[in-house]
């Protein structure tokens, strides 16, 4: 068993993993920390498990667009699908949005 360290919003995790699955761990936790980025750019300060939560509910939110999105072929390639780029703009603009609105909770919530 493999052990490698994560860091998410500048805290460092120790994570197990199966041996060989090192660089694919680094690979999720740097989405993870751009996502963090993402939710506290400019924001309050919020704890540790709300932040977690919110990125949570990003990825939740974007799994969900991309079933829901799914075409019945999954067969996806460029060439069957030109409108690809117009797609990942479209997501880019969502999680915009809703990072607004998890920002916007997450400074009401402080407000309590």
């Amino acid at each position: 068993m493999a052990q490698v360290t994560i860091t998410i919003n500048s805290r460092e995790y120790a994570i197990a993993c199966e041996d060989g699955q090192e660089l694919r761990i680094l690979q999720l936790s740097r989405i993870l920390d751009e996502k963090a980025k993402l939710l506290t750019d400019g924001s309050t300060q919020v704890s540790e498990n709300m932040l977690l939560t919110m990125i949570a509910l990003l990825l939740a939110d974007e799994l969900s667009e991309l079933q829901k999105n799914k075409p019945q072929n999954s067969d996806i390639t460029v060439q069957n699908c030109p409108d690809l780029t117009k797609l990942d703009t479209d997501l880019a603009d969502k999680i915009k949005s809703l990072n607004a609105a998890i920002k916007t909770l997450a400074n009401e919530i402080n407000l309590l």
